[in-house]
């Protein structure tokens, strides 16, 4: 007996040994393969990180851009000739005076009265930017701004108070001085208003299109180069069809007074061609002489004006 059981002693013995070794090369193989995936969890975590710090700037870059960037891009697109000034707040809430220049290198300017607020939100597709102004627009405007594929469409929503009083927007006319030649001659004086029932401008690949109605009116016009108290009230009507791309007709006309004013032309891929005549109503001539001369070409009695 004491054989036999030495003999499986000595049987089972060698056998348990490799079992061992294969227990512990198991364990080894998997707390290297842990190790290795906790690795890898934590690298990826570290790159997920980073990736949320960069987002966040992103995004805090964006929500807190200062007003002065739009202003920049104001001043780029108009090439110097409308300019934001003194702006504070965001890209997406702030004010700023509005300034009219001759250009980059013009002396000239002309500033309106008081700021001009703006707010800028999401609506829909796109944005929606409201404008507040108390001294020349009558209540809240407010633009909806599409962004496209190479295009951005802007349709102006009348407040209740423009609907209910005919009129958006209304601004000295000599504000108009700070373009420069020829109107820092004139020195106009009067209210330039501005009407529509809608009015829809989209620009596709740099080029302009219009839809709608849109009227400015002259009232109450005074130069410096005239003897008249008034020359007289105008009116400018434009039309356009921004889904047939046709050009935008322009029609000027006169409401009344002593300078008498007629014209008509298009806009059309940016570029204005414009042809009128003025003359002096009768018993004004003299008063108006100066004037007549400046406005355009003189053929006898009539100033001939041809733009484009």
């Amino acid at each position: 007996m004491m054989k036999i059981r030495t003999w499986r002693q000595s049987r089972w013995l060698p056998s348990r040994q490799p079992r061992r070794q294969a227990v512990g090369g198991s364990v080894f193989a998997e707390s290297t393969f842990a190790e290795l995936a906790w690795q890898r969890t934590r690298h990826a975590a570290t790159r997920w990180g980073w990736w949320g710090v960069a987002v966040g700037l992103v995004f805090g870059l964006v929500a807190f851009a200062p007003a002065s960037w739009l202003a920049r891009s104001i001043a780029n697109s108009t090439r110097g000739h409308l300019l934001l000034t003194e702006a504070r707040g965001t890209v997406w809430s702030g004010s700023a005076v509005l300034v009219l220049t001759g250009g980059t290198d013009s002396r000239d300017a002309t500033s309106l009265p008081g700021r001009l607020n703006w707010d800028i939100g999401l609506h829909g597709l796109g944005f929606e930017l409201r404008l507040r102004q108390d001294c020349c627009l009558n209540g809240t405007v407010t633009l909806q701004l599409k962004p496209g594929l190479g295009r951005m469409q802007t349709t102006l929503q009348p407040s209740d108070a423009a609907r209910a009083s005919g009129w958006i927007a209304q601004w000295p006319a000599a504000w108009l001085q700070g373009l420069g030649t020829p109107w820092n001659t004139l020195q106009l004086r009067g209210t330039l208003r501005f009407a529509s029932s809608g009015l829809q401008l989209e620009t596709v690949r740099g080029r302009w299109r219009m839809g709608g109605q849109a009227e400015v009116q002259l009232l109450d016009a005074a130069s410096r180069v005239s003897t008249l108290d008034s020359l007289g009230s105008y009116r400018l009507n434009l039309r356009g069809d921004a889904v047939n791309a046709s050009p935008t007709m322009i029609d000027l006309s006169t409401l009344e007074g002593g300078l008498q004013l007629t014209g008509n032309g298009q806009w059309s891929n940016g570029q204005v061609r414009f042809r009128g005549e003025a003359r002096a109503a009768p018993g004004s001539e003299a008063a108006l002489n100066n004037l007549l001369n400046i406005i355009g070409r003189r053929q006898g009695a009539l100033s001939l004006i041809s733009i484009g």
